[in-house]
């Protein structure tokens, strides 16, 4: 009888004793709890943005599919004035002055910002870095945290006056937003541009350095190399910056909805022409319509932008 206690006794503890090994401990349901909140969270930025692209793309091309605009006239059109209609009956909304003035201003903005940008990422890193963190990065930093209405202000008031004296014409035009998007854009890439630079291995300076080199041709054959991945990673994200501007550009590049004929002429791009005009239609007009057509082409520049960012990024993943 006793034998038969001691073994249910035994039994008892043996599945006490799994049941307390199988148990979870408080950091493991800790973890867990982290781990769904953590997936919550991207499904919820997930579900966002593929929330904002449905309601953009739904809006933008109600101008195609209620309006009964061509597409292709849409994108090479040269004039924007889509509440009135042509000899032919259909309206007037031609996206291709925005479109090109979006693309002129952020390619100037972008070739000015780029040797700036990796001569001062290189004074940083490779000829001065004690210096360069204790100048250039706070000031770098700062240019980042100033709103895009001061940029604004600043070209209304010193840029456009300046454009004015030495080239003529009113000062309002795509040269104006490009000095004011080339100022926006340079602390960004330019600190990307630092961060490629010091990710290159230290050996190859030191491998080069050993054959023979000197430092500048360290610098120009080894490191721009080998960096040159992330460095266009950096353009490229510079150009989708100053492509998505809105208020800064649309004070000072004069929003006339032109092709451009000159730098100095006024132009529009897509946002000034969407921060302009959205408060001033109604919705499901053909006004308000080709506005959100507007953002769509926006949307899908930016799309581009990111996935250009990507391909780069993975093909400097894969040359390492």
């Amino acid at each position: 009888m006793l034998m038969g206690q001691s073994s249910k006794w035994g039994t008892h503890m043996n599945k006490k004793l799994k049941a307390q090994l199988l148990k979870r401990s408080k950091a493991a349901r800790l973890e867990q709890f982290g781990k769904g909140i953590s997936f919550l969270a991207l499904m919820i930025i997930t579900l966002a943005v593929f929330a904002i692209i449905i309601f953009v793309a739904s809006k933008g091309l109600s101008t195609f599919f209620s309006n009964h605009v061509n597409i292709v006239d849409f994108l090479t059109g040269k004039v924007w004035n889509p509440s009135v209609t042509d000899a032919n009956g259909k309206p007037e909304a031609g996206a291709l002055p925005m479109i090109a003035g979006s693309f002129i201003v952020t390619i100037l903005s972008a070739l000015l910002a780029t040797p700036f940008a990796i001569g001062t990422a290189i004074f940083m890193t490779e000829i001065s870095p004690k210096k360069g963190a204790k100048i250039l990065q706070p000031v770098t930093e700062l240019l980042v945290g100033i709103p895009s209405v001061v940029y604004g202000f600043i070209g209304l008031t010193v840029v456009v006056p300046t454009v004015r004296h030495l080239f003529g014409g009113s000062g309002f035009g795509i040269l104006s937003g490009t000095f004011v998007l080339f100022v926006m854009i340079l602390p960004t890439v330019t600190s990307m541009t630092v961060d490629a630079l010091r990710s290159v291995p230290r050996f190859y300076r030191e491998a080069a350095l050993a054959l023979g080199a000197t430092q500048w041709q360290t610098i120009y054959k080894v490191v721009l190399r080998a960096a040159t991945p992330g460095m266009l990673t950096a353009i490229v994200f510079g150009m989708a910056r100053a492509f998505g501007e809105a208020l800064a550009v649309q004070m000072v590049i004069g929003n006339a909805a032109l092709l451009p004929s000159g730098l100095v002429s006024p132009a529009s791009t897509l946002t000034s022409v969407l921060t302009t005009g959205i408060g001033n239609t109604v919705m499901g007009s053909m006004q308000n319509n080709a506005l959100w057509s507007l953002a769509l082409v926006l949307l899908t520049m930016s799309l581009i932008f990111n996935l250009v960012i990507r391909l780069i990024g993975r093909k400097g993943a894969m040359t390492k």
